[in-house]
């Protein structure tokens, strides 16, 4: 995992579980997005609506289990946003 999605995992885990829900996913995209793109932790075109949230979220949850675990996220997040 890379660096930069290790840091944004973190950011948008909200509770601090170490997994991902749809709806920590679009909360914290909607509340911290902009911080996190204005500090180049997350590029500015990533930070959505719900739908794009929404949409990553599908995206990255390879088993269909409605859980983000950290290295589901980073394979899409470090390809999407040309991480590596």
């Amino acid at each position: 995992m890379s660096e930069k999605a290790r840091k944004l995992f973190d950011a948008l885990d909200l509770d601090g579980n170490g997994t991902l829900t749809r709806a920590e996913v679009i909360t914290a995209l909607r509340t911290k997005g902009p911080s996190l793109a204005a500090s180049g932790d997350l590029p500015f075109w990533g930070v959505t609506d719900a739908d794009g949230s929404s949409a990553l979220f599908d995206a990255a949850d390879q088993n269909g289990d409605a859980v983000l675990t950290p290295e589901e996220f980073a394979s899409v997040v470090n390809r999407r946003f040309g991480w590596s």
